[in-house]
């Protein structure tokens, strides 16, 4: 997705290098991407992922669109172009979270494939590993604490994803985790399995 470049902007250059941040850490960065629908498990998966990485001693940052939308894109709408503009945002900082060499778990539900591709395109190659959290649309009504599913199928909230806006189901990712029959902490196990010999140094 290209923005408007700004004029007399000059890139600064680091004396320090990706390999050297990754040395400090003792691992690779690496951006998680979380997509589906809200309520089929995302954020919670990823807070225990967290936990599950910071006990074993690796680094990592988790980035949640409800979180994010509370200051960084706290200007932002649910029409496509701003979730657009949403997405381009945190893809941003995410490539920069892994250019730190940390891994960086990103909770979105980024209905979009052509966004959630343009986030993979940020990173460097074989440093975006995309999770597809599925579940029906039955489950997330079921599992709806915040009351939101009810809001939009009774016409109070527009462009709510999976009622009266699309989801694009990923194409082709790394991992599909249907939280319909699996529980959080086989998810979580499968991917501290999984991240943890990814981005292990040595």
């Amino acid at each position: 997705m290209e923005k408007k470049k700004g004029t007399n902007i000059v890139w600064s250059s680091d004396q320090v290098s990706y390999e050297n941040r990754c040395k400090i850490f003792g691992q690779k960065g690496l951006v998680v991407w979380f997509t589906g629908l809200s309520g089929s498990g995302k954020s919670a998966i990823a807070i225990e992922l967290q936990k599950r990485l910071t006990e074993e001693g690796f680094a990592g940052y988790r980035l949640d669109g409800d979180n994010i939308r509370h200051g960084l894109n706290a200007d932002l709408g649910f029409g496509e172009a701003d979730r657009d503009e949403n997405i381009r945002r945190i893809a941003e900082v995410a490539a920069l979270f892994q250019d730190a060499g940390l891994v960086t778990l990103v909770s979105f539900i980024s209905p979009y494939e052509k966004m959630r591709s343009f986030a993979k395109s940020k990173t460097r190659e074989d440093s975006f590993f995309l999770v597809y959290v599925k579940a029906s649309l039955e489950t997330c009504i079921n599992r709806d604490v915040k009351g939101l599913y009810k809001k939009a199928l009774a016409g109070e909230i527009s462009d709510f994803t999976g009622v009266s806006a699309p989801y694009e189901e990923p194409e082709h990712p790394d991992l599909i985790l249907d939280t319909d029959t699996i529980t959080l902490e086989e998810c979580v196990k499968t991917l501290f399995d999984i991240i943890s010999k990814k981005v292990r140094i040595g």
